[in-house]
């Protein structure tokens, strides 16, 4: 039933280039939703960015420098970091986002009115590997570029799109509007990745929405806190499930070869994990943390004297162990 009502929306939605979607903070049929609302029972709680550039049609100016990654967590203040031309940034949380009814979380940006809108494309995953792009539209004009300090954006042209709504009101997002995928377990979202939409409209530059309509929004914003501006990313429906898909993500963790010599493999990490490297006497010989892979990750041991080794893994639920036998031929 629910994916019967979301074709019938976006039927009424697309089927014209006339057609709108929901405006701005305070109209009629709004889908704003305020940061103090009681439907957010989570705030992000991890994020990484990759700062994009001042201005991508100019390199040489470097990359933007306002704020810090640890603005995005916690919930929404007008705090916040920006991403620049084409930057990007993962989230991710202590419990996993599941598709329940209607909106799954919902992401904050710090427009300070409804019509200067800076946009971003919103990717979810489950495993840290494999993200899956929400179907954004953007029936904004094509003809003329929305400059650095026009307030010429509208709601009502934008869907699926981050920076929709002012400041202290989330964009909301409903989990079931992404395609299935088999890579793709939609009631364990671990990681949300937001990308600054680069709102030229000169082909070299343009970022284009799912029917390859380039994306129009403020452009160029030449400075340090050019591109979206990621205040907070606030959860609607959590998996309280979660630790039992932890356990059986972790039982598939491979430490090869083993007995090994000179290097170890670590294999399908799906949980950002400090490890360690512990002989039997207790002393650490190595740190270091993996990122969620399925790819090997390799340890150069051969400093390490023969003995039976821990490999520890920590991440945030729960410590867990595998046995690794170092021997010298």
């Amino acid at each position: 039933m629910k994916k019967i009502q979301i074709l019938i929306l976006f039927l009424l939605f697309h089927f014209s280039g006339f057609a709108q979607f929901p405006g701005g903070v305070g109209t009629t049929g709004t889908t704003a939703i305020h940061k103090d609302s009681s439907i957010f029972i989570a705030w992000a709680t991890q994020c990484t960015v990759t700062r994009g550039y001042v201005d991508i049609s100019n390199t040489a100016l470097g990359t933007v420098t306002f704020g810090k990654d640890s603005f995005a967590l916690g919930k929404a203040d007008n705090k916040v970091v920006s991403l620049g031309d084409r930057g990007s940034a993962v989230l991710s949380f202590d419990l996993p986002i599941k598709d329940g009814p209607g909106f799954d979380f919902a992401v904050f940006e710090n427009a300070f009115n409804d019509t200067f809108l800076e946009l971003a494309i919103v990717e979810v995953s489950s495993d840290g590997i494999n993200y899956f792009r929400f179907p954004a539209y953007s029936n904004t004009q094509t003809t003329t570029q929305i400059g650095p300090f026009d307030n010429t954006g509208d709601p009502t042209k934008i869907h699926n799109l981050a920076g929709k709504y002012r400041v202290l009101y989330g964009t909301p997002f409903d989990l079931a509007e992404i395609p299935d995928n088999p890579l793709l377990d939609k009631n364990n979202i671990r990681y949300i990745k937001i990308i600054d939409v680069v709102g030229s409209i000169n082909p070299t530059y343009a970022t284009y929405d799912v029917q390859n309509n380039p994306i129009n929004d403020p452009y160029p914003t030449a400075f340090a806190t050019g591109g979206f501006d990621l205040d907070a990313i606030g959860v609607i429906h959590v998996n309280t499930q979660s630790n039992i898909t932890n356990i059986l993500l972790q039982n598939r963790i491979a430490v090869y070869p083993n007995p090994c010599s000179d290097e170890i493999f670590i294999k399908n990490v799906s949980i950002q994990s400090n490890i360690q490297i512990i002989d039997n006497t207790g002393k650490t010989h190595f740190t270091a943390i993996i990122q969620p892979t399925f790819e090997p990750f390799r340890i150069d041991v051969s400093w390490l004297p023969s003995n039976m080794y821990m490999v520890i893994f920590q991440d945030k639920e729960k410590r867990f162990m595998r046995m690794v036998k170092i021997f010298k031929v």
